[in-house]
């Protein structure tokens, strides 16, 4: 049952990464009755989303990565000093 749960997953990984949009609605049919199918049952609420996620060639991972970056900074140098401190550590993460 882990094997077959696992085996599903890994094509779901498969579709996203080929981006092949015409394997979606096959995997949804395959996955909804099985352990996944709670997982399943989100992308069917998001199939848009998630089409549009295989289907567009843009990603806002870069955008993303700059904020975690900014705010991992920002909690660190809470309650330690003012905003000149603050901008040092920023110019010295980049």
């Amino acid at each position: 049952m882990l094997a077959e749960a696992r085996r599903i997953i890994n094509d779901f990984h498969v579709m996203i990464r080929k981006k092949d949009v015409a394997r979606l609605d096959p995997w949804i049919t395959e996955a909804s009755p099985r352990l996944i199918a709670s997982f399943a049952r989100g992308i069917t609420n998001d199939k848009s989303a998630v089409r549009a996620a295989i289907t567009q060639p843009w990603s806002n991972g870069q955008t993303e990565g700059q904020i975690t970056k900014l705010k991992l900074v920002k909690r660190q140098m809470y309650g330690r000093g003012k905003l000149d401190l603050l901008q040092a550590r920023l110019i010295g993460a980049v």
